[in-house]
This record gives structure tokens, C-alpha cells and sequence, in this order.
């Protein structure tokens, strides 16, 4: 399929340079552009391989008709002038997910993991209990492994867990997973997606191609996936943290097949959306024969995600926690709902005029706000308007300062953005490192 092409990738990052790479090894004509300098060293090495590397803020002009695929990166928008401008040469339009899955060994396993939020968690989640359990499982997608970095390394029978976005999802035809599983669904990215209807369509993409000798792992709680259930050709299992189904939360314990599996207190990351997540983590482990021993070792060491809800440190009897990747507001709500301490909470990045008032339901315990960065005006009128304290600042680093200076015993100071960090800051991983820097050096 991708091999003796003519190929132009549009946008290079990380997923664009590993799929650079791969495509090179296959005899493919290959153009990369992107609007920003890139390292040198990689851009050495795709020079040695043959491709060509042209920086461009109006990369449509060097698309034409003689290229046989555009891969796209995921973060560039579905209506960007050269996609627009492929659809119209009829040239069909991918993505790195794509291009990785053309190449992999076809007695594999795959597990995809999607969903509005919850991804990242559940996909380590899974992928943690597979490697303790000796099993022959790699790690790679949306999580900060482009799955055309595993190309080389798969091997027959090999256990590939992916986080896969919506944004990877809508580039994808031929992509078929194993066991899809969908933690939720709620209307985000709708500035990429334009309705909610669509992203859903989209993210419905994670069952594409499966039969009956595959398995969906669905949110029995959520309504708009349940809604739709019935496009699903696979083998559905469905999780609960409120009703019996396969696999559900009952008081304090968690069950698979009414089979108790582990205690709640048992599990080192609290609350009902990691509980959720973990069901998610058990539905897969049961179906591959781990054991409830490796189970329960994995849930009482596993101390969560980075950048998401992560414990930094205590100072004083304040507890700090990073938060980075809740780039929207309904990520932020989970965070908020994790405590009932006193809170701090640091908003702010990329303004991409949303709204702030969905946070509302979820404040009860926010006792100050710091807003910083782009958003910082609108997140300061939001705040007064709805009776808080609130104060502005250019940077993340001044608000970690000044979080210190008015937090008192018992308080938790939560950077929790509810925006993008593209403002200030290339991802929400630098973002994340550069709050949990600033906490270490008060």
C-alpha cells in the first residue's frame, strides 16, 4: 500500500518524523513540510534517507496531483487548505496510525483505547498489568509514542496497546483493533469537529472493522455511547460504576463476571473515574488470563499518570498537584471533583473562546483562582462574576509563587488548566514539567 508512492506529509512533529522514516525504508518519494524549524539532528537523518524537508507557512502550494497520499498530522485541522486541496485532487488523505498499521505482522493483538477523557490512564493502566504479567506488550499512539515508532520492533504475537485520539480516528479506514474500548464520551474538540454529532461519528471509528471474534468494552453509564451500541459489530462488555453489568462497581468492590476482584481501598488512585478506568484495565487483563494476584499488585503501586492529577509534593500541609493535561474544561471538573480540601486552582493557556461556566457545578471547594496566559482576562471575569477571588498573572511560574504565599494548612493548589498550552508552551507535558519545577524550587 505504501510503497513506490509519492508521498507529502503534511506537519512533522513526532508522529510526521517517525512516519517519515518508516516510508522512507519502502521506496517512497517523500516530501515533509512544516511551518517550524525542526531539530537538526532529525532532520539530518531524513535527509540521509531520501526525503525532502521544505518549511513552508503555505504548504497547498507544493501539494499537486502527482502525489499518491497526504499523511496528515492529527493536530492539524480536518479543513486545512492542503487537505482541502488533496480531497479535491482526489488524493486520498491518512495519517501515521495508518501508515504503521500497513506494515505490522498480522498475528498481533491490539488493544485501542479511545474516549473523551480517561485515555491516557487507562491505556498505562492496561499496558502496566500486561508487562507485570510477563506478557510480550508494547506501548505507543496518542500517549507520546507515534505507533510508526513501533514499526521496527513489533514482532509476531506481540500485545500492542494504543491510545488513539479522535483526531487520529478521523484519518483512519483500515485500522482494525482487537479490543476497542470507549471509557466515555462528552462534547469536546468541538472547535475541530465543528458539532458534537460528528466527533462522535469519529470517535465511533475504534470499532471500525471488528467482527464477532473481536470486543468492544463499553461505558454502560454513558449515554451517548449506549445510544449508538447497536452500530457495534463486535462482542460488547460493558462496565458500570452504578449498575450490575460485566463489570461493575458494587459499594467498595470492584467485580468482573460477579467475581470479586479488588477493594476500592485497595486501589492507590481514588475516585469514580479511575475506578472506571481501572474497570476498563480488569475487563482486559480477565480476558487475557491475568491473574486477580497481579491485578491487585498493580492497582496498590500504580500512583497514576503524569500531568494527570499528579501529586508533586506537600509543603507546609499544602499539597500540590499537576493537572497539565486537562486542556478542557470538562477534564478540569474531574480534577475539582477529586477533592474536597480547600483549593487553589490555576487556569489558563491557549484561548479558544469556551466557555468557563461548565466548571461551576464542580467549584464548591475552589477558595482562589490564579488565572494566567491568554485566558487570563476572560478567566478573571468569569470568576467575579461568579463570586470569586481571583487574581491575574502573565505567567504559571508567578501563580505558583503567589499560590504559596496565600495557601494555608490543608489547602491543595491544583494546576488544572482547562486550556490548551500552546500559548506559551509547545505541550502539556513542558507546561507540566515546568509547574512541577517551579514547586520543587519554593
Amino acid at each position: 500500500m505504501f510503497e513506490n508512492k509519492k508521498i507529502f506529509i503534511l506537519g512533522m512533529a513526532r508522529s510526521g518524523y517517525e512516519a517519515a522514516k518508516v516510508l522512507a525504508k519502502h521506496n517512497n518519494n517523500i516530501t515533509i513540510t512544516d511551518l517550524k524549524d525542526q531539530n537538526i539532528e532529525h532532520l539530518k537523518e531524513l535527509k540521509d534517507l531520501g526525503v525532502n524537508f521544505i518549511k513552508s507557512d503555505n504548504p497547498s502550494d507544493l501539494l499537486d496531483e502527482t502525489y499518491d497520499y497526504l499523511v496528515k498530522n492529527p493536530g492539524i485541522k480536518i479543513d486545512h487548505p492542503t487537505v482541502q486541496k488533496a480531497e479535491r485532487l482526489h488524493i486520498p488523505v491518512t495519517n501515521e496510525v495508518e501508515v504503521a498499521y500497513s506494515f505490522f505482522p498480522k498475528n498481533i493483538k491490539i488493544i485501542a483505547v479511545t474516549g473523551s477523557n480517561g485515555k491516557t490512564t487507562t491505556t498505562t493502566m492496561i499496558y502496566e498489568i500486561l508487562k507485570i504479567s510477563s506478557l510480550p506488550v508494547l506501548l505507543g499512539g496518542n500517549i507520546g509514542y507515534p505507533v510508526c515508532s513501533l514499526v521496527d520492533i513489533v514482532k509476531d504475537n506481540d500485545i500492542l496497546v494504543l491510545e488513539i485520539s479522535s483526531h487520529q480516528l478521523h484519518d483512519m479506514k483500515n485500522f482494525k483493533a482487537n479490543i476497542s474500548i470507549m471509557t466515555n464520551l462528552i462534547p469536546v474538540h468541538l472547535d475541530h469537529f465543528g458539532t458534537y454529532e460528528y466527533y462522535k461519528q469519529q470517535k465511533f471509528k475504534i470499532f471500525n472493522n471488528q467482527t464477532k471474534d473481536d470486543i468492544a468494552i463499553l461505558n454502560k453509564e454513558n449515554i451517548d455511547i449506549m445510544s449508538r451500541e447497536n452500530e457495534i459489530k463486535s462482542t460488547k462488555i460493558y462496565f458500570s460504576s452504578k449498575d450490575k453489568t460485566n463489570c461493575y462497581l458494587n459499594k467498595d468492590t470492584i467485580y468482573f463476571n460477579n467475581e470479586k476482584i479488588i477493594k476500592t481501598n485497595e486501589i492507590t488512585v481514588q475516585g469514580i473515574h479511575n475506578y472506571e478506568n481501572a474497570m476498563c484495565a480488569i475487563i482486559v487483563a480477565k480476558t487475557l488470563g491475568v491473574s486477580n494476584k497481579i491485578i491487585k499488585q498493580f492497582f496498590k503501586e500504580f500512583k497514576g499518570v503524569e500531568h494527570r492529577i499528579e501529586y508533586v509534593r506537600e509543603i507546609n500541609g499544602v499539597k500540590y498537584y499537576n493537572d497539565s493535561k486537562a486542556t478542557n474544561t470538562e477534564s478540569t471538573c474531574i480534577a475539582l471533583s477529586s477533592f474536597k480540601n480547600p483549593t487553589i486552582l490555576l487556569l489558563g493557556g491557549l484561548d479558544r473562546g469556551h466557555s468557563f461556566e461548565p466548571l461551576l457545578p464542580f467549584m464548591q471547594n475552589v477558595k482562589y483562582i490564579l488565572a494566567y496566559g491568554q485566558t487570563k482576562n476572560r478567566i478573571a471575569e468569569f470568576a467575579k462574576e461568579n463570586g470569586f477571588k481571583v487574581e491575574q498573572y502573565d505567567t504559571l511560574s508567578e501563580c505558583v509563587k503567589r499560590s504559596y504565599n496565600i495557601s494555608t494548612e490543608g489547602d491543595v493548589v491544583l494546576l488544572s488548566p482547562a486550556c490548551a498550552s500552546w500559548d506559551q508552551y509547545e505541550s502539556f507535558e513542558k507546561r507540566g514539567e515546568e509547574f512541577k519545577k517551579n514547586v520543587k524550587e519554593l
